[in-house]
């Protein structure tokens, strides 16, 4: 029986215990250790492996560490190393990724909750014959739940902004050892932060919280943090000049996030799956994390498990769909003309150079378009194809995926901005109904000017022909008392468009993409399929009295319209 696929699972100990894949990345404790950084800070994009690594290096380092769970992986291997370190320190290990709320309060409610359920984990601290009364004093505010609160920790915020440096005291007393410290998805509180109003509490409280275990703490021995940002070292590492910060730009541990072609290549074998990597490849690669290329494991994991059921299964959006997508709608919104010409030429297959911050306040974000486009760099939603001189990057979308994403998204940009101009809409609308062609055309051609189109060479016809398709049926569906039906079955085939409406007035639309730039033969291609396909037969058995036929053709963002 083949090892099962750890969809959705970033806790190494359950991985290695209940017969899992695994793409061996635990020489990242060797790395870590000869790089020697008291307080390590490693940013990148959602579902590259930030937990699972995080939850690797507890496995390892912790007091009372199951050796076994590391047998045949590569860092035992490394003999000195693991006698010196493994289960040799007490571990703090949080995960910052839950701490959400519709106010300060909730948010502040929910760390202490993370807080105080990392350190109700040392319960034998209540009873350790190295501490004193003091301290015991000192644990007991960090464990301690009110009954009258629902069981939720009353740790004041004095109390709470200490508590890890408080808790890494006390564990460093009772081992004679000092503590290592992981903070995942670090920045997680900030954002939720600033989409909902109370930043500057969060940043004070999350200042002091870093501040004084990571700062001025004789007790740590070191501290990693993951996240998806580098947040700006003024506004919430202030005074921190230990901080070693590894972003996706870096060489250092390229491979230890995400999978490397080398652990694609295992993983397919493993599973059979090798005659897959060239559509693998086309979707889910793409990254380039220092000198390496880099898959996205969510993505490559997700759709070999679906292979696995099926092997005609199609390739998914697995990562886009994780998320909310908020920072490709606001950088939409903010588009003007030059920026609407850069994500036409990236979702066509081009690059744009931009200068990139990769240190910034979420304030710094919404202050400039530019900013908005280090984050989809450091987020992932873009890649660096080539250093340009003066800290400029040669940007692209890294694969089919993102692109897919960025098109689905802009179709929805374009509705939302077009829906809201319903005089404009409705004029367009009804020139349909008034064989009104070059009224059609016209208007059509302005909507294209203020989209962003689809010309990429390198694109199958039928993927162009789908972003037009997109556009034109939500322009269509706007008129709430037309039945207006996507590739209905109105014939003897599939016609593109079709409408009715409440008059009993028919409209058959058939749309082609015109690659050689001939949008009369492409016109006149459609109006044959019509005819030839008996399109309009199906609109008529539905009782419609007149029948409209129109063949329209698109290339970049002219458009010609003709009717039958």
């Amino acid at each position: 029986m083949k090892k099962k696929l750890p969809i959705g699972i970033d806790g190494f100990e359950k991985i290695m215990t209940n017969d899992f894949y695994y793409a061996d990345k635990t020489l990242f404790i060797k790395e870590l250790l000869q790089n020697w950084g008291e307080v390590n800070l490693f940013t990148r994009p959602r579902r590259f492996g930030k937990s699972l690594n995080m939850s690797m290096l507890k496995c390892f380092f912790e007091v009372g560490a199951d050796p076994a769970l590391f047998d045949g992986l590569k860092i035992m291997q490394e003999k000195e190393l693991c006698e010196k370190y493994m289960g040799k320190f007490p571990v703090i290990s949080i995960s910052l990724k839950s701490v959400d709320g519709r106010d300060f309060e909730s948010a502040s409610a929910a760390l202490r909750t993370i807080i105080g359920n990392e350190a109700a984990r040392f319960r034998f601290l209540n009873s350790s014959d190295r501490l004193t009364d003091d301290e015991k004093e000192s644990y007991a505010q960090l464990t301690e739940v009110g009954a009258s609160q629902g069981g939720i920790y009353t740790m004041t915020e004095k109390v709470a902004a200490a508590s890890l440096k408080t808790l890494s005291q006390l564990l460093s007393r009772h081992f004679g050892q000092k503590v290592i410290l992981l903070i995942d998805e670090y920045d997680v509180p900030l954002d939720k932060a600033f989409q909902s109003g109370y930043y500057d509490e969060m940043l004070s409280l999350m200042r002091n919280v870093l501040g004084n275990a990571l700062k001025t703490n004789d007790s740590l021995y070191f501290a990693v943090l993951t996240g998806c940002l580098r947040i700006s070292k003024e506004s919430i590492f202030t005074g921190l000049n230990n901080l070693k910060v590894h972003t996706i730009s870096d060489v250092r541990y390229d491979e230890y996030f995400g999978f490397t072609n080398s652990d694609v290549d295992e993983l397919l074998e493993f599973y059979g799956l090798s005659s897959y990597k060239g559509v693998i490849r086309d979707w889910y690669d793409g990254y380039r994390f220092g000198d390496t290329d880099v898959y996205c494991p969510w993505d490559v994991i997700n759709y070999c498990d679906e292979l696995m059921a099926d092997p005609d299964a199609e390739p998914e959006n697995y990562w886009a769909n994780t998320s909310g997508n908020d920072l490709i709608r606001r950088l939409l919104k903010k588009a003007d003309q030059s920026t609407k010409n850069d994500v036409e030429c990236l979702i066509n297959g081009g690059t744009v150079t931009k200068t990139i911050r990769q240190e910034l306040t979420y304030r710094e974000i919404e202050d400039s378009i530019d900013n908005i486009w280090s984050v989809l760099y450091s987020t992932g939603y873009l890649t660096c194809r080539r250093r340009v001189p003066g800290k400029k990057m040669e940007l692209a979308l890294p694969n089919r995926e993102v692109r897919d994403l960025f098109i689905d998204l802009i179709k929805d940009w374009f509705q939302e901005i077009t829906r809201a101009d319903s005089t404009r809409i409705n004029r367009f609308c009804t020139a349909f109904l008034e064989e009104d062609v070059s009224m059609i055309q016209e208007m059509l051609s302005d909507y294209l000017w203020d989209s962003i189109s689809v010309r990429d060479t390198a694109v199958r016809r039928n993927m162009k022909e789908n972003f037009y398709h997109g556009m034109l049926l939500g322009l269509l569906r706007s008129q709430g008392s037309w039945l207006v039906k996507s590739n209905a079955e109105t014939g003897e085939g599939y016609s593109d468009i079709s409408i009715q409406t409440p008059d009993r007035v028919g409209m058959v639309i058939e749309l082609k993409y015109a690659d050689d730039g001939n949008l009369e033969a492409a016109c006149r291609e459609a109006l044959r399929q019509i005819e030839e396909k008996k399109y309009a037969e199906g609109l008529k058995r539905c009782g419609m009295k007149k029948i409209i036929k129109y063949g329209i053709a698109f290339c970049g963002k002219a458009c010609m319209v003709m009717m039958a």
